[in-house]
């Protein structure tokens, strides 16, 4: 199995940042898009930013320019940096990926999600 745990989050004023992390563990053989999502109260799950093992990277419009995701291939972590973080960032954030895990069989992995709060 592909386990994901996620850390990082937290309570921060408008304006803040904060910074989560990701790391996989498990059978993996490989993994090929890590990303991040969240979801707030009485809203449907969306994605925020996803990078391929190449580095290639994808954000939410609403993101963009203001959180940055990177990731180590070689230790299996992902990050999402989040600066002027707004109220309606709150959520709670879940870190995903798409691996081949033992014995080569491909699956997407969630991670539990850790809860992102930014005051006004």
């Amino acid at each position: 199995q592909v386990q994901l745990v996620e850390s990082g989050g937290g309570l921060v004023q408008a304006g803040g940042s904060l910074r989560l992390s990701c790391a996989a563990s498990g059978s993996i053989l490989s993994i090929n898009v890590m990303g991040w999502y969240r979801q707030a109260p009485g809203k449907q799950r969306e994605m925020v930013a996803t990078i391929t093992s190449a580095g290639s990277t994808n954000y939410a419009d609403s993101v963009k320019g203001r959180f940055t995701i990177s990731r180590d291939n070689a230790k299996n972590t992902v990050h999402l940096q989040m600066n002027s973080l707004k109220p309606a960032d709150t959520a709670v954030y879940y870190c995903s990926c798409n691996a081949v895990r033992v014995p080569w069989v491909r699956g997407d992995y969630w991670g539990q999600g850790t809860q992102v709060t930014v005051s006004s």
